[in-house]
């Protein structure tokens, strides 16, 4: 595949899906939650989009942009890799992986898949994430890119077979 060139907002990427457009929605959605700014973020979700992520349900922009507030002064120095796992028309299902630490200093790396539903202007609609997380030491950590920012081109991201 020849080098792609990323928007930067996701919301440009409308349906229906090619696997190219597909890859770029994913990037384009990574590089934004890498930036950590839940305004930015938030406009990449109608304003009616449903999530579910662990327990939390939000609804609408204005409960998404809290709780990605919320995330983002909790889990400290977050890095995000996301690889698409599958595609149709409408939908985008990812694998992803992030780092991060709480307030203490304990590093984590979380994991899990998220399930993606857009509009017809490329706006998510629903969004469901099962996310799972691992206590690790610092030297164990994979992500090292200055942050907030966009993973760099040279990062390998997520491998096809995962060792753990």
């Amino acid at each position: 595949m020849t080098a792609l060139t990323i928007p930067t907002t996701p919301q440009l990427i409308v349906p229906p899906f090619t696997l190219e457009t597909a890859i770029l929605k994913v990037r384009a959605a990574e590089d934004a939650w890498n930036s950590r700014d839940p305004e930015r973020v938030s406009l990449a979700y109608t304003v009616d989009s449903v999530w579910r992520n662990r327990s939390e349900f939000p609804v609408g922009r204005e409960q998404i942009r809290a709780f990605l507030q919320r995330k983002w002064e909790r889990e400290l120095d977050y890095r995000l890799v996301k690889a698409l796992w599958a595609f149709s028309e409408n939908r985008i299902a990812v694998r992803f992986r992030y780092e991060w630490h709480d307030a203490a200093g304990q590093w984590h790396r979380s994991y899990g898949n998220e399930l993606w539903e857009f509009d017809e202007q490329g706006l998510m609609r629903r969004r469901e994430a099962s996310i799972n997380d691992r206590p690790i030491s610092e030297h164990e950590r994979e992500f090292f890119w200055p942050a907030p920012g966009p993973r760099p081109v040279s990062h390998p991201g997520i491998p096809n077979v995962d060792a753990e």
